[in-house]
């Protein structure tokens, strides 16, 4: 290793902790080559990122990065991310991160084909997230609140059931705490924010940042949710 090696790896990973793009064909494609083609230069990225507890990952040309599990540094605390969205309670934050994997699942369902749909729609995840807690839902309504435990599925299923679709007097496109259709938006902004989706007249894309990340979240997990 010398130390130009060095320098194009350090270069690397400056630019990716920044948010800028190292791709083929961005204004860094050079740094990408360097990527490519230098044994030394990728296994001191590599090493650099392993220390950091950063995800790293390669699609379509380009690198990108998520913090690891538990990276505060990098990543966001739960009450980081709660005031981010705009919610106050945990079982909201519980239910966000729980339409968070349906947005993930109506993107991208076949982990064989890494086929994506072209885009989704709030309404596309609202009924995606009623589809999911459906069977919950009805096994609730045979239990006492009390057998309901804090922070599990059932709690999330109740949140969710107990708001209306469209909160009184808001329109359809308002994120807020106080519908279904609010909760989506929230979580849509969110991810649109973080540069994951694209939205253009209520259709929101995937971001190649997004691709990577769900392409090895399917690889790693089978399309698990965390238990």
């Amino acid at each position: 290793m010398t130390n130009k090696e060095l320098d194009k790896a350090l270069d690397i990973v400056s630019e990716l902790l920044t948010g800028k793009e190292v791709s083929k064909n961005g204004e860094n494609a050079f740094l990408y080559d360097e990527y490519q083609s230098s044994a030394e230069v990728y296994d001191i990225v590599q090493m650099m990122m392993k220390k950091m507890n950063i995800n790293l990952y390669e699609y379509n040309y380009g690198l990108f990065i998520s913090a690891g599990y538990g990276n505060r540094v990098f990543g966001y605390s739960n009450e980081e991310l709660k005031k981010e969205m705009g919610i106050k309670l945990n079982r909201e934050l519980y239910l966000c991160y729980f339409i968070i994997y349906i947005v993930i699942t109506r993107f991208y369902s076949d982990s064989k084909s890494f086929a994506f749909v072209e885009y989704v729609k709030a309404e596309d995840i609202i009924a995606g997230v009623d589809g999911s807690l459906k069977n919950i839902i009805n096994d609730i309504k045979v239990l006492n609140m009390e057998e309901v435990e804090t922070n599990s599925f059932k709690e999330i299923a109740l949140t969710w059931e107990d708001m209306p679709v469209i909160g009184q007097g808001d329109g359809a496109a308002r994120a807020s705490r106080g519908s279904k259709a609010g909760f989506v938006k929230l979580v849509l902004n969110f991810l649109t924010n973080e540069e994951l989706l694209m939205e253009s007249e209520g259709r929101y894309y995937p971001r190649d940042r997004f691709k990577a990340m769900i392409e090895n979240y399917f690889d790693d997990y089978k399309g698990r949710i965390y238990e």
